[in-house]
């Protein structure tokens, strides 16, 4: 019997017929986006010498005729092989299976959706990933057929990833122990069903799309699933982590602004690692943006900064709605003007956070945090009293040697959420 290959070297097991068309679209974009680059900088050089050209970033004469002639080959055949390929995805489909999802595909996808997902929308790259609420690894499909859900209690408990993340990495595991046997594999929503009775659900979405965007999207859905869930709801309560958490609060609101009636069953909101008031990673994206803008000879290259998604551009300072940044160059060094967004009414939101040091000190707050998320934004503190989340000092966490990553491979945040959501 012949000998299996392991799954590391059967890669086309990933693909399917319309990645062909989206990779094509993908490359097209990317043709054309480096050539513009060479472009720019070959009109930066010419300037400094002044010879004026037809438009910032545009060279003229036959030179400029070099490049529109790249530029429309490029489009050319970017339209040639998306009419090839969009003609014979039909045929592909019928030769072959649909492969079945894998978590390895899954997590590239998820990190190219938090890059330039909004970019993938924006041109209907097959690549985008749509809003789903998942259970037990299957999109339900709300609102075309009657929900199924296995095991279905009165305790709906909704699941949020980060960003570059997906529904899948919530069952996460850490790094091996110091004797080095492997360390345990953690799902905070598997835990929290069979300790507490909860009927877990978990999203899926795209993390490049502007935060209020999503929460808008999710607040429309968990309307449809609470409507359609097959026992009477006795409570909601969301965990999120990261990002996650940003999407849930744009969600409450934009559902509170339109009279929906799924946050009256809200009880409960868990917040884990949250960037409430931002992430100083972005922050430094921003920086680059800055630096690189600053010369004509690297201006062109300020094109490779802007590559980031509008979500993680909301990242900065941790939007969650439309007016935080309608209106607005997202790459413009500028100070922060959120409206100001309370944690909402009537619902117990708990916050756990991580640092990487060893013990509660400056150090620990202001540099270190968890590696992405400080630890004043992952507890909502901030030296503005509009800005600031009142957490109840019991409902606040704080992990210890820990990083971003850590607060869902830890059984001993799993741990500290049972205890927040035990009934007394």
């Amino acid at each position: 019997m012949p000998k299996q290959k392991s799954p590391s070297r059967q890669p086309l097991r990933h693909v399917r017929p319309s990645d062909l068309r989206a990779v094509a679209q993908l490359a097209t974009q990317a043709t054309r986006g480096v050539a513009r680059i060479a472009e720019g900088v070959h009109q930066s050089v010419w300037s400094s010498m002044g010879v004026p050209g037809s438009a910032p970033g545009q060279t003229r004469g036959l030179t400029g005729f070099v490049y529109r002639a790249v530029h429309s080959v490029t489009e050319m055949v970017g339209k040639g092989l998306q009419a090839g390929f969009t003609k014979l995805e039909p045929l592909l489909v019928s030769l072959m299976d649909a492969p079945p999802e894998t978590p390895e595909r899954e997590a590239v996808l998820a990190a190219l959706n938090g890059v330039m997902g909004d970019r993938l929308q924006q041109s209907n790259n097959p690549l985008a990933t749509p809003m789903s609420l998942r259970h037990q690894g299957h999109a339900l499909l709300l609102p075309e057929r009657p929900l199924h859900v296995s095991n279905a209690t009165g305790k709906v408990l909704l699941l949020i990833h980060g960003l570059c993340m997906n529904d899948l990495q919530w069952r996460a595991q850490g790094s091996a122990r110091k004797d080095g046997t492997p360390a345990p594999v953690v799902d905070h929503g598997a835990a929290l069903a069979a300790q507490l009775g909860y009927a877990p659900v978990y999203l899926r979405y795209n993390t490049g799309l502007h935060t209020s965007q999503n929460g808008q999207e999710l607040a429309a859905k968990l309307e449809q699933l609470l409507a359609g869930w097959p026992v009477r709801v006795e409570e909601l309560t969301i965990v999120a982590h990261s990002m996650g958490g940003l999407v849930s609060r744009s969600a409450v609101y934009y559902a509170q602004q339109r009279g929906l009636h799924w946050p009256s069953s809200l009880k409960n909101l868990v917040f884990l690692g949250t960037p409430h008031h931002g992430a100083p990673l972005e922050k430094a994206g921003n920086w680059i943006d800055v630096v690189l803008g600053a010369t004509p000879y690297s201006r062109p290259f300020a094109r490779l900064g802007q590559l980031r998604s509008a979500g993680i551009t909301d990242l900065r300072f941790g939007h969650v709605l439309d007016a935080d940044w309608e209106g607005r160059d997202r790459f413009r060094r500028g100070p922060d003007r959120r409206q100001p967004l309370p944690l909402p009414a009537g619902v117990h939101c708990f916050t756990a956070a991580a640092t990487k040091a060893g013990q509660r000190s400056l150090l620990a707050e202001r540099v270190l945090g968890d590696g992405l998320v400080p630890l004043p934004s992952a507890l909502g503190q901030h030296n503005e009293p509009q800005h600031r989340l009142a957490f109840d000092k019991a409902n606040q966490w704080v992990g210890y040697r820990m990083n971003h990553w850590d607060l869902l491979s830890s059984p001993e945040v799993t741990q500290q959420i049972v205890r927040w959501l035990e009934p007394i």
